[in-house]
């Protein structure tokens, strides 16, 4: 470090500056100002990096957005850590300063991790084989897993609802390369590893219900992605619904109908992505014993209103299917008899959204929310039972078109065109008992 006094302009001055990241492009700068190094190949590297005193560089928090924006402008990336970006041949490594004394151009361009190397999720270590005589959920999560729809499950403690939670990544269907780097982003610039995501697991996150709306949606100082948006092309599984705050509960209502959240702040507009699959578990009352024929709930009618009114009705009506849990028959679990496995229930969810896309490929239909029933190819029947249904229960629109979504998906699990009386009828089975 020369005995000179250097001016430094980080433009533009009204954009906050924070982290440790400007430390090596700062001392770059310095080192080739003074002539300690060549300057050749300065101006198409985009430095990042944190400097201990030794002059080790350390990657920082944001590396795949860095990455991202190296390519965009069409520059050279120079850091310290992995190759994050699948593919990536920006990226130069540097170790220590005293590697660029030679000149950028003897950096050398790090080869792809060894978890981008592997393909695919390595989620053989649970499967929803373990999880015996819950066939009923089983059947739900592949209907929530094929159309995307948000799943419920109530039930007594014990009965398997973290269990079947934990197993849904592995039923989904592979990362796409898009899907990826996004994921890949979002958890970068929040500062985790992305190691997971890079090769092909799904987001997986289940915050517990102490956390703050900042912490579900986002916020701080500086602003950071909150759990929605670190389960984008995810799952979010927020288990004891009702313990949740109420406040935060209601702030999920814009994320699920827009996969999208926005801060606004004094320094400006942050927009992050958040299109996760949703999974929520609860027990019925308070002592969770509420419908266990083996034990008797001890909570008042009052008690039981008030703690399942907790969800909120606008967010309950957002949740597409509902399951009650039951407790598992004691003696199969002991004899360990199995049920539907992974692989089964993943070859159902693969098979049902290759027929949706072909079939929306081949009749030009998307199925929008406000497109009503139309797209979803319902028969006589089918229609009549879902206008029936509807009056008996006092359906609202969101809803008598969220039971349609479901009926569409459970007959593309079954290959079918149209959907009928008997999709609707199990469509409508799933739906919150307390309605009507």
């Amino acid at each position: 470090m020369p005995r000179l006094r250097f001016t430094v302009n980080l433009s533009p001055g009204e954009l906050r500056k924070t982290g440790t990241g400007f430390d090596l492009p700062l001392a770059v700068a310095i080192l080739a100002s003074t002539s300690q190094i060549p300057p050749r190949g300065l101006d198409e590297c985009l430095f990042v990096g944190e400097l201990d005193l030794d002059g080790t560089v350390n990657p920082v928090r944001g590396m795949v957005a860095y990455e991202r924006l190296a390519q965009r402008l069409g520059m050279k990336l120079v850091s310290s850590g992995t190759n994050e970006l699948i593919g990536s041949t920006h990226f130069l490594d540097m170790e220590s300063l005293p590697e660029i004394l030679a000149g950028v151009e003897h950096l050398q361009t790090l080869p792809l991790s060894s978890s981008q190397v592997a393909s695919g999720s390595s989620s053989k270590d649970v499967d929803f084989s373990d999880v015996m005589d819950q066939e009923a959920a089983k059947r739900a999560m592949v209907i929530s897993a094929t159309g995307g729809h948000g799943l419920l499950m109530i039930g007594p403690p014990g009965s398997g609802k973290t269990m079947l939670a934990k197993r849904m990544p592995t039923i989904l269907p592979p990362l796409t390369r898009g899907e990826m780097e996004e994921a890949m982003l979002v958890s970068s610039v929040a500062g985790l590893d992305v190691s997971d995501i890079a090769s092909g697991k799904r987001p997986f996150r289940a915050p517990h219900h102490s956390i703050s709306m900042a912490g579900m949606i986002g916020g701080g100082s500086p602003v950071r992605p909150g759990e929605v948006s670190l389960s984008h092309e995810g799952v979010l599984f927020l288990d004891e619904l009702p313990e949740f705050s109420s406040n935060v509960l209601q702030s999920l209502r814009q994320p699920f109908e827009e996969h999208e959240v926005r801060l606004v702040r004094a320094d400006g507009l942050y927009r992050f992505p958040c299109n996760f699959m949703f999974l929520a578990a609860s027990n019925p009352c308070p002592c969770g014993y509420l419908g266990d024929d083996r034990h008797q709930c001890k909570c008042t009618p009052a008690k039981i209103a008030q703690y399942q009114s907790r969800i909120g009705g606008p967010l309950n009506d957002r949740i597409d299917l509902h399951v009650f849990v039951n407790r598992p028959d004691s003696r199969k679990v002991v004899s360990g008899e199995e049920g539907m496995s992974t692989e089964e229930m993943r070859s159902q969810v693969l098979q049902g959204r290759e027929f949706r896309n072909w079939r929306t490929r081949r009749t030009g239909e998307v199925g929008l929310p406000n497109q009503g029933l139309e797209p979803m190819c319902l028969d006589d029947c089918a229609r009549e039972e879902i206008e029936r249904v509807a009056r008996r229960l006092g359906f609202g629109g969101r809803a008598i078109v969220r039971v349609g979504g479901i009926a569409r998906t459970i007959a593309d699990l079954e290959g079918r065109d149209r959907v009928t009386r008997e999709d609707v009828l199990e469509a409508c089975a799933y739906r919150d008992r307390r309605e009507g």
